[in-house]
């Protein structure tokens, strides 16, 4: 059994606990294992009947989509033993890992960890899985070290389970070269505080917050981010929501909330401007058919998750209604699959939830764009009428609208930003429940 595509973009998951234990029978599709990606948990399913005769990964570990992580003896055919035995499961991780990483184009040793290290020391350099090459820059093993192990893996290739027993039996302790070394290879990021006094409080970082440190300071550094702002006039759709909302949940069962009406006003907007729903690829936009928004979910824990609307322009204001609500509950829930988070070419984020009025909100990338909407406040304005200019209480509310000025200029940024609000200001008081 190998670790299936668990969604675009992903190549790598973290077992977290396993379903099933040796010699239990399983039928196809049976849940085996959950892992954790750095967009969602989920369960695997087994994709034969049988029974489950080996784990070749353990709870905890990270792997590869791809590699092996069972051998399951299915019904009606005899187990097939290798010529050597049965193999060591940190061996088969290690084979795993070396014909699945490097189509991936991950780093290996040489690439990522050999700054200060001679043209010698590269030419006679090994393949070290990514699982190795972790816990060598954890325990600061240098390269040079780390070629000293002697290997139990195919080829002598070093295995996870050899450099925990080096790290148990090591007597000496880095050089200040090699210190010096792996501490100019590591890329920056967030570090666990050090506490100073008694009146510090240490707060681990979890796996998803880490994930989200990460790709929020990669989408900074690759997109060139600009913001623009525009306030709107929301009051037609306040009024509309507080007359049919009892009506919308006696004949659908659910609520409505502001956030359909949001999407449905952007997916609008998208149609007339469609090279807002791109992504980049070196020196060429992808213009995507499909209109998929991204909805940014709060979740109880205080991170944040992204589930995909996919083709959003096929929903009726019900249908967004619905999709909206069950994604949200299923986010916070986490019972979303893999399949939720990806896909996403637009992305809207409905700040004013936490009574935020406006503000700058990081692209998810590969898309360039998203937009953020702020707290709906009643306020004093001028109403234009035939017969002259009015003083009156409007509800009003702030979008702001972040681009990828690589791509996105401010004429394009901003014509869209506009067209939303337009179509917003637009909405039909009499509309019926469609």
């Amino acid at each position: 059994m190998v670790m299936p595509q668990m969604g675009e973009g992903i190549i790598e998951c973290t077992v977290l606990n396993w379903l099933k234990n040796i010699g239990d029978s399983i039928d196809a599709d049976d849940s085996v294992l959950e892992v954790a990606t750095d967009k969602v948990d989920t369960e695997v399913p087994s994709p034969h009947s049988g029974k489950l005769v080996e784990l070749l990964v353990k709870e905890g570990d990270v792997i590869t989509i791809g590699s092996a992580v069972a051998r399951i003896e299915i019904f009606g055919e005899a187990e097939k033993p290798s010529d050597n035995g049965t193999p060591d499961a940190h061996s088969t991780i290690a084979n795993e890992l070396e014909t699945v990483v490097p189509s991936y184009g991950l780093p290996t040793l040489s690439q990522e960890t050999t700054a200060g290290i001679t043209s010698e020391d590269e030419t006679n350099s090994g393949f070290f899985s990514p699982l190795v090459l972790s816990i060598a820059k954890e325990e600061g093993i240098s390269m040079n070290e780390l070629r000293q192990i002697e290997g139990s893996g195919a080829e002598r290739r070093v295995t996870k389970k050899d450099i925990i027993q080096y790290v148990k039996t090591r007597t000496t302790t880095p050089s200040p070269v090699t210190q010096n070394q792996i501490k100019s290879t590591e890329k920056p990021g967030p570090t666990a505080p050090r506490v100073a006094s008694g009146n510090v409080e240490i707060i681990e970082m979890d796996r998803m917050r880490k994930m989200i440190s990460q790709r929020m300071l990669e989408s900074k550094q690759t997109s060139a981010h600009v913001t623009s702002f525009i306030e709107t006039d929301m009051t037609n759709i306040v009024l509309w929501r507080n007359n049919v909302k009892n009506d919308f949940k006696k004949q659908n069962n659910d609520s409505i909330t502001f956030t359909p009406i949001l999407i449905e006003a952007v997916i609008k907007a998208i149609k007339e401007y469609p090279l807002i729903n791109v992504s980049v690829e070196g020196d060429k936009l992808l213009v995507k058919k499909n209109i998929n928004i991204g909805m940014a979910v709060a979740l109880p824990n205080g991170n944040l998750i992204v589930p995909v609307i996919h083709q959003a322009d096929q929903y009726s204001l019900i249908g967004l209604a619905k999709r909206v609500n069950d994604l949200a509950k299923r986010s916070r829930e986490n019972k979303l699959k893999a399949e939720d988070l990806v896909g996403g070419t637009y992305t809207i984020s409905n700040i004013g939830t936490f009574g935020n009025i406006m503000g700058t909100p990081i692209i998810l990338q590969p898309q360039v764009a998203i937009m953020a909407f702020g707290a709906i406040q009643k306020k004093p304005a001028v109403i234009e009428t035939p017969q002259g200019d009015l003083l009156g209480i409007r509800h009003k509310m702030f979008i702001s609208h972040s681009y990828d000025h690589r791509v996105v200029d401010g004429s394009l940024g901003g014509m869209f930003l506009k067209r939303v609000s337009d179509h917003l200001e637009s909405f039909d008081l009499n509309r019926a429940i469609l």
